[in-house]
């Protein structure tokens, strides 16, 4: 998995760092985004080296838990955490002052469908994303099996 260096990206994870719960609310203006988003922290286990990694990703809530989508800004490739969550879908996430046991699972069918429509109302970038790639992009469910606060 190659290491984002984006200055945005390198912001983000301090703040995550030293404050969760306004890294929860990330203000996306840096990266054409139109204001604050939710934001959570997501935390796979990597396929090849075992070890736990994370990142910041935007998310909707479901019913179920969380929806993500994996569009590596339009990449032909999935990006890494996609393929770790292929390899064991058991992950984390720390969502402001919650911490969250999940089991991911890709959408598909109709169900795909209706989430990607909302991910793309929610950030219309992923409709930019898409164009750029003959690959569907996933949505991914993250269903909640524990969760618990931080103090």
């Amino acid at each position: 998995m190659s290491v984002n260096t984006q200055p945005w990206f390198i912001e983000h994870m301090a703040l995550w760092a030293r404050d969760p719960v306004s890294a929860h609310d990330w203000d996306t203006t840096p990266v054409g985004g139109a204001g604050i988003c939710p934001t959570l922290l997501l935390t796979t286990r990597g396929r090849h080296s075992g070890d736990e990694k994370s990142l910041p990703l935007l998310y909707q809530p479901s019913g179920e838990g969380f929806v993500i989508v994996a569009s590596r800004g339009g990449s032909a490739h999935h990006p890494g955490w996609y393929h770790n969550l292929q390899g064991d879908p058991a992950c984390k996430a720390r969502v402001g002052c919650m911490h969250y046991h999940l089991l991911a699972r890709t959408l598909e069918g109709d169900e795909r469908a209706r989430w990607w429509h909302a991910m793309s109302r929610f950030w219309p970038a992923y409709t930019d994303y898409q164009a750029r790639t003959t690959r569907q992009i996933p949505v991914v469910m993250l269903r909640i099996t524990s969760a618990e606060l931080i103090r």
